[in-house]
């Protein structure tokens, strides 16, 4: 069943993938109104915590994760999924799981905020690099054509902009985005879920067909993903307030924009999605597992 898979294409209409659009941007605004001009200006000020975000999130886990391909020789599509998801930023609920686990949850914002923006850049950068080293997915790469300028103004566009929105408005009207805050995230999330749950029961014969392709990789990769972000803490000296954030981080992709990626540029390529999908149930149950064990121990340095 497993060779099948770079072949399958998704039913996915392009009225789905406007919603999908729609949706993430409601998500990253609804963290954004969580961000002030002045968090940023603290990581400046103290930059250490961002820095070991970003290079555990954008360089070490793209290259962990070239490393599993290279190691797992998996279908094409499937070894594509994988280098995509590593591409995409923090996920949206990377904040609630760190607040969860007792960890700096003003820094996972910052992190996402400052990561998203970043994606513009390092996100179509990433796929392409990373893509084009390896002879099996170089092939997709070329049969698809992608633009990286393309994927940067669809990244910009539904992350970037909800975001400076988000600021913005949490600066002008402070009132307004403590109430809108609550009731916002909770509505943005459980939207999101259903939509993915609705995605999924469109494809639930390709998903039981090929879940079982991707579970294992999928599994092994997210837990490479939070080893990473735990390492790269602990080497940069971050006190454990932080180093769980940064954990929580870079193992919590957003798993959603990979999905709208796959959809917009690569036309639902069988393996891929189903990766992103399956990432997406994945890294919300072992985040929420860390969290549970997390905030059951005491802080330690």
């Amino acid at each position: 069943m497993g060779g099948g898979i770079d072949e399958v294409m998704l039913n996915f209409s392009p009225g789905s993938l406007m919603l999908l659009n729609a949706i993430l941007a409601v998500v990253m605004f609804s963290i954004a109104i969580d961000l002030r001009p002045e968090d940023f200006h603290k990581l400046l000020r103290g930059p250490k915590p961002l820095i070991a975000g970003l290079v555990s999130q954008f360089v070490v886990l793209p290259v962990m994760t070239f490393g599993l391909v290279l190691a797992t020789a998996p279908r094409p599509s499937v070894a594509l999924g994988l280098m995509l998801v590593a591409a995409c930023p923090g996920g949206n609920i990377s904040n609630f799981i760190t607040h969860r686990a007792g960890g700096n949850a003003a820094l996972s914002v910052s992190m996402t905020g400052v990561a998203t923006v970043g994606a513009i850049l390092l996100t179509p950068l990433n796929i392409a690099l990373w893509g084009n080293l390896y002879a099996p997915t170089r092939e997709i790469l070329r049969a698809v054509a992608i633009d990286p300028v393309q994927v940067a103004i669809t990244v910009g566009l539904m992350l970037a902009l909800p975001l400076v929105l988000g600021v913005t408005l949490n600066v002008k009207r402070p009132d307004l985005t403590e109430k809108m805050r609550w009731p916002l995230q909770m509505l943005s999330m459980a939207i999101f879920i259903g939509f993915v749950a609705a995605a999924l029961a469109a494809n639930w014969g390709f998903f039981l067909a090929f879940a079982g392709v991707v579970a294992g990789l999928v599994i092994a990769h997210n837990a490479l993903a939070l080893g990473a972000g735990y390492t790269v803490a602990r080497i940069a000296g971050l006190r454990a307030f932080d180093r769980r954030a940064v954990t929580i981080e870079t193992g919590i992709q957003n798993s959603g924009l990979g999905l709208v990626l796959i959809f917009g540029f690569f036309g639902g390529l069988g393996g891929m999605a189903v990766v992103a999908a399956f990432w997406g149930i994945w890294h919300a149950i072992s985040g929420l597992v860390l969290a549970f064990l997390w905030a059951r121990r005491p802080m330690v340095a």
